[in-house]
């Protein structure tokens, strides 16, 4: 009867035993790739940078991720170099639901969401590593929830390299030499402000629209990313680069809203994650290119030189004063940053 029992007793632990691996089982097939509550969708994703450009790149590590995540159930037909139309037109594209995300730079933004000129506080970060950190910091996801209301959402930021000053003939080495100077900035306050500040005077327009302006002298340079300016092949006009890094350079996202909302809480959970692995990838490949599109630059003949801070204090004080006087939430993203 003892051996029985024994034997009757083994069984019963040798079964649990199986039935918890059929459980392990169950679970490590129902969180594998594409297993998840995932609907067989292709999103338009749209842009204003060329293909060779690093938002570009972080487009395509997007979509290859979501496909990963989603085996290939969820995928995404991407349209650079403002074949959609200006960041204008994408907003409204995705406020109407015609687009279902675009990457919108936050300088574009300020002029309908006033909070994002705090990213353009000038020299308040010293690298692009940090101010991703700040992009995931509550702060940073606060100033991000303030597209919505117009049927938006912000899903993340996405940084390129920080901006620096193109000019064609003269060379910058004080404000004074930026007085008059007439230069494309993006239309945005904060970015306009501040070169006003420095005597410049901003030009609007459309990055499509920059190469034929230098050319034939309706502007005197610009504010652009080293990226940026390879890409357009500004050096064939240009002269000077001025390594200021005085402002990041980061774009939003954005999706529908209510279409968004829609998706199951996996395939939400995909694209965010497909999100967080493309900007990851794009900060850490773009910070490790300065030097590379440094040399690059000066191999087409541009002079390329750095330009200390100490040049803008003045212009630091006042855009801290203005803009941090316009909203707390701006005020408390300077402070917790300068």
């Amino acid at each position: 009867m003892k051996k029985f029992l024994s034997f009757a007793a083994m069984l019963m632990l040798l079964l649990v035993l199986a039935a918890c691996n059929n459980d392990e089982k169950t679970v490590t097939t129902s969180t594998s790739a594409g297993s998840g509550d995932y609907p067989e969708v292709t999103f338009k994703l749209a842009h204003i940078t060329p293909t060779d450009h690093m938002w570009h790149k972080a487009s395509e590590k997007f979509k290859e991720e979501l496909e990963s995540i989603t085996g290939g159930k969820m995928s995404v037909e991407i349209y650079p170099a403002s074949q959609l139309g200006s960041e204008a037109d994408m907003v409204q594209q995705v406020e109407a639901g015609s687009v279902d995300m675009a990457m919108i730079t936050a300088a574009y933004l300020t002029s309908r969401t006033p909070e994002m000129a705090a990213w353009f506080a000038p020299y308040l970060f010293d690298s692009l590593e940090e101010a991703n950190k700040v992009a995931q910091s509550d702060l940073g996801q606060q100033v991000l929830k303030k597209v919505e209301g117009t049927g938006l959402k912000g899903l993340t930021y996405l940084f390129a390299g920080q901006r620096t000053m193109v000019t064609k003939d003269v060379k910058i080495n004080s404000t004074d030499d930026l007085n008059g100077l007439k230069l494309r900035v993006t239309p945005s306050p904060a970015l306009q402000s501040f070169y006003r500040n420095a005597g410049a005077a901003p030009e609007s327009l459309s990055l499509t629209e920059v190469y034929s302006a230098l050319q034939t002298g309706v502007i005197d340079g610009m504010d652009m990313d080293l990226d940026a300016t390879i890409t357009n092949k500004y050096a064939e006009i240009a002269k000077y680069v001025a390594v200021t890094n005085h402002m990041v350079w980061p774009s939003t996202i954005l999706t529908n809203e209510k279409k968004f909302n829609a998706l199951s809480q996996d395939a939400q959970d995909a694209v965010t994650q497909a999100w967080k692995v493309a900007s990851e990838f794009a900060v850490t490949t773009r910070a490790g290119q300065e030097e590379e599109f440094r040399k690059e630059l000066e191999s087409q003949g541009m002079e390329v030189y750095d330009l200390d801070a100490s040049v803008f204090e003045k212009q630091i004080e006042a855009f801290d004063s203005e803009y941090g006087g316009q909203s707390d939430l701006i005020k408390q993203f300077i402070e917790a940053n300068r």
